[in-house]
């Protein structure tokens, strides 16, 4: 929910070790049971462009599944990370958006300005949704510019839903508090081992930090730090 100084953006720094990568270890068995398909995301901006991340953190910053990433674009523009359909929610301080996608997966992207799609709107991956903004319609903070971009597995048991229809996955006038803890604790999904736009991510034991590995060459990034898109 925040994003700190932007440092320079020499883009990453390889972390060797006697001249062997070092990387996490996957998903869990448990994330894997939870979500058996994971689709072929990309990043939310445009590839070619460079992003600051802050690093990976729970989906308040402080405790539960670290299930977002905040991102910086250097053109500012937030695009969809892969095709579905638009949800744009409504607080008492504005709008704001997620996208579901096949097999139960959920997008979020808050803080967003300029929100250019509608409800229900059927988008491609690389669609505009947006700018990175400072916005807070649903409460939480924001200390710059940036979109807080967040993965949900909406696979709540009937028993959990009937508890909290919320995790159902309708948001219309939840708090942001309330969707960052105790639905965050049912349905937020972890981005470590995850891949994204070619990138896999791996969470550390401390908010807004981890580094993420470039697939194609093994570049590794630490966050905070900036990568690029491709």
């Amino acid at each position: 929910m925040r994003i700190r100084s932007r440092v320079a953006t020499v883009l990453g720094a390889v972390a060797l070790i006697a001249g062997v990568l070092v990387v996490a270890p996957g998903a869990t068995a448990s994330q894997q049971e939870r979500a058996p398909f994971f689709p072929a995301f990309g990043l939310p901006y445009a590839p070619g462009q460079a992003a600051f991340s802050a690093g990976i953190h729970s989906d308040d910053g402080a405790t539960g599944p670290k299930n977002a990433i905040d991102l910086v674009p250097n053109d500012g523009v937030v695009r969809a990370a892969l095709g579905g359909t638009v949800h744009v929610w409504q607080c008492a301080g504005g709008p704001w958006v997620t996208i579901d996608h096949a097999e139960g997966w959920r997008t979020g992207y808050y803080h967003m300005e300029n929100i250019q799609v509608g409800d229900g709107q059927q988008v491609a991956q690389g669609t505009v949704l947006g700018t990175i903004g400072n916005a807070l319609p649903c409460g939480g903070s924001s200390s710059g510019a940036h979109v807080h971009f967040t993965l949900w597995a909406l696979t709540a048991s009937a028993a959990e839903k009937a508890a909290d229809p919320a995790v159902a996955g309708n948001w219309d006038g939840v708090s942001y508090e309330t969707l960052s803890s105790d639905i965050a604790a049912v349905i937020g999904e972890p981005v470590n081992g995850k891949v994204f736009g070619g990138w896999q991510f791996f969470e550390a034991p401390q908010q807004y930090s981890g580094h993420t590995v470039r697939q194609s060459d093994s570049w590794v990034v630490p966050f905070p730090g900036t990568f690029l898109y491709g």
